[in-house]
């Protein structure tokens, strides 16, 4: 992987089975080969069974394999001094409802033994990050889905990590809290962070992820980039701005005589989620010249 740095995250052959008394074993992770350079973030998707979780659990050192191995920052995964490097978002964040945003973050910095000074300093940095300033103070139990995913994620990187796992991080959230964890995203990249992604929602791993890993019944079934994985190498696409009836009808003529015969020309879409956040943004840039404009007049 030559445009990302040093492997971060390798296994090699892994495997987990899971067996129990007068149960029939269950073959969660096959053998897997698998391979994150740092500095990328890496999806890994399949469907419910897959084993997406497991393979998490694994990386993080939670379970150990039935056989093969796993190294995570260049240690066997599971390593104490490797997990102080690490974040994780699990998919059901268990935080204790009766407390607020500033004492969870406080008692997971604690955990870390982050000094008082600092600690305090990076709480209001992540409180500020993931856009929870207003109910900061408030106990966690009154907090929606969306809220609980945010103070969730802000837990998940108040060390500091070097390699954070997140798992279904914009579940709960609107439209607008995704595009801003995705943006988040985009920040840690930025930061020299690698990410791991495990989610069910596929725009947003086309959003954010840089390569991405399908596994299916523990298996490693596909496994590259988004370009090399979604480009349709046989089929060239032209997008052309205010072309007129006659010159598509030209264009087509042309086509044909070249042996293209009955292109498929069609006007192209927009996503719903674009369509949202423009109109959103126009309507909140809007507001805002209305309450600048108020401003004037009650100045003058």
């Amino acid at each position: 992987m030559p445009e990302y740095g040093e492997p971060v995250i390798e296994t090699n052959q892994l495997t987990k089975v899971y067996s129990g008394f007068m149960r029939p074993e269950v073959l969660a992770v096959d053998r897997l080969d698998l391979t994150v350079g740092r500095g990328e973030v890496f999806g890994l998707l399949g469907p419910n069974g897959s084993g997406k979780t497991t393979t998490t659990k694994l990386l993080l050192g939670l379970i150990f394999p039935t056989s093969g191995s796993a190294t995570v920052l260049g240690k066997p995964a599971g390593d104490i001094e490797v997990k102080n490097k690490l974040g994780f978002l699990p998919e059901e964040s268990y935080l204790y409802r009766f407390l607020n945003a500033e004492e969870t973050l406080d008692f997971c910095g604690r955990i870390f033994g982050i000094p008082r000074p600092e600690r305090k300093k990076r709480i209001d940095e992540l409180i500020e990050l993931v856009g929870l300033q207003g109910a900061r103070k408030r106990a966690l139990r009154g907090y929606s889905k969306g809220m609980s995913r945010r103070i969730g994620l802000a837990q998940a990187l108040v060390n500091d990590p070097e390699l954070i796992f997140l798992d279904e991080p914009t579940s709960g959230l609107d439209p607008i809290g995704r595009r801003e964890v995705k943006q988040l995203i985009g920040r840690l990249k930025d930061l020299g962070k690698t990410v791991m992604l495990c989610t069910h929602l596929l725009p947003d791993v086309q959003d954010v992820c840089d390569r991405i890993a399908i596994l299916h019944n523990g298996r490693l079934v596909e496994e590259g980039s988004l370009d090399e994985l979604l480009m349709v190498k046989n089929q060239t696409q032209l997008t052309i701005d205010n072309l007129t009836e006659s010159e598509q009808k030209r264009l087509v003529e042309l086509l044909a005589e070249m042996g293209h015969d009955h292109p498929d020309i069609v006007h192209p879409y927009d996503t719903l989620s674009s369509l949202f956040m423009r109109i959103i943004e126009s309507e909140r840039q809007r507001d805002r010249a209305k309450n600048q404009e108020e401003v004037d007049a009650a100045a003058s």
